[in-house]
Formats: C-alpha cells, sequence, structure tokens
C-alpha cells in the first residue's frame, strides 16, 4: 500500500511538472480586447477629427483628410483586427494597424465610387504623406453609403490579409513597420464603427472571466492525454 502511494505520489508530481513545462514553453497566450462603444471609447486617442460615441457607435464627423484615432500598444506585432464598417457621408473609411506613431501606420480603407479596398502606408510628413500598395477590386462585396460592411484585417509579420463580410479579397506584404497600435480611419468622410475586437499573442485578454482561464484549460488538456 505504501508503494502504491509513493507511485500515485510520483505520478501527481510528474504530471504537475509536465503542466509547467508547458506553460514555459509557450511565451504568450493569445488574448482578445473589444471595444463595443456601449458607453464611451475608452483608451481611445483621436489624433485628429470629430470623434464621439453616439448610440453605442463610434462614430466621424464629416471633415479632412486622413483623420483617425488610435487605441492599443506601440508593441503589438501579429494580430487580427475585426470591426464593423459604415460609410455614412463621403466615401473613404477603413481601419489602422501597425500604427508606430499618429504619422506612420499602415490602413486598409473602403472606396465607395470604384468598389475597391485600399492599402497605404502613411509616413512622417503630414496626415497626408503616404504611399499606396494596393487597391483591389472588392470580391464578392458592393460597397456602399449607409450599409454595414464587416472587416477583418489578420495581420503576420510582412504579410497581411483582407477580408469583408468573411470573404477573402487580397494578400499584400510590407515590412516597414513590425509593430503598432491599432485604429480607425477616415478622409472626408463621416462613418460609423462598431465592435471592434483585436486578438494575438501578448493582447492582454480583457474578455477574460475567470483569471485562472488559462492554467485550468491547460490542465485539463494534459488529464485528456493521460
Amino acid at each position: 500500500m505504501i508503494t502504491s502511494f509513493i507511485t500515485v505520489r510520483r505520478c501527481t508530481v510528474l504530471s504537475f511538472l509536465v503542466l509547467f513545462a508547458v506553460l514555459l514553453s509557450q511565451p504568450s497566450f493569445a488574448g482578445t480586447q473589444l471595444w463595443d462603444f456601449e458607453k464611451n471609447a475608452e483608451g481611445w486617442k483621436v489624433a485628429n477629427g470629430n470623434w464621439q460615441v453616439t448610440d453605442g457607435i463610434y462614430k466621424l464627423s464629416i471633415g479632412a483628410e486622413a483623420e483617425h484615432s488610435l487605441v492599443g500598444e506601440e508593441d503589438w506585432d501579429d494580430y487580427t483586427i475585426e470591426a464593423k464598417v459604415r460609410l455614412d457621408e463621403g466615401s473613404w473609411a477603413g481601419i489602422i494597424f501597425r500604427a508606430k506613431s499618429e504619422m506612420e501606420y499602415y490602413v486598409y480603407y473602403l472606396n465607395i465610387p470604384n468598389n475597391i479596398s485600399e492599402l497605404w502606408r502613411h509616413k512622417q510628413g503630414g496626415w497626408t504623406s503616404r504611399d499606396n500598395i494596393s487597391q483591389p477590386p472588392a470580391v464578392g462585396v458592393k460597397i456602399a453609403k449607409g450599409e454595414w460592411i464587416d472587416m477583418k484585417i489578420v495581420v503576420e509579420g510582412d504579410k497581411f490579409t483582407l477580408y469583408l463580410n468573411d470573404k477573402k479579397q487580397v494578400e499584400d506584404s510590407d515590412g516597414v513597420y513590425g509593430k503598432g497600435k491599432v485604429g480607425v480611419w477616415g478622409w472626408k468622410t463621416a462613418a460609423s464603427f462598431d465592435d471592434f475586437t483585436v486578438s494575438g499573442r501578448d493582447i492582454e485578454d480583457t474578455l477574460a472571466v475567470d483569471p485562472n482561464r488559462k492554467l485550468t484549460t491547460t490542465w485539463g488538456h494534459l488529464k485528456e492525454v493521460r
């Protein structure tokens, strides 16, 4: 009986050692942050333009060029952004990623007149200093004023993949900006944004209900393996 007790105890200790080895081997856990704008735009910083939360929507009033608002951390690198975007007046609005500063960032935006999406790299020199990377036609989507469109951008290394209404549009690549914040953007356009989420490694998970959720999940997987 003593031998059995020792054996069980050794197995338990071994299991915990395996558990912590697994945890240590994973440098980070993926997290998700959500802004539904039901109350405010907490954490967002307006770079330029007139932005405000109205009826649970983050809205940009029609104004000048390259008006945008940013959120997140400068050291975020790989992540997935999802948001609902609606152009209310004007023709161009979209999502910012890898923002090093208020001047340096990438933006995918919707272009109503040409029914295309556009990818630009903004740079130092002024709000309108930028270089065009691509202008792919919209695939299976009609970009129209007053219509919500689900935008999704997957950022992995130097590769960026754009989806509109769950339909893959294009894969682009550029290696100038490797990390940065995320945000929303408009060009002489009144636009609405809602349900903005960003998820990825090294992003703090503000949606977690149980702070021990990740440890519990990993332990459960170990027990299934045994």
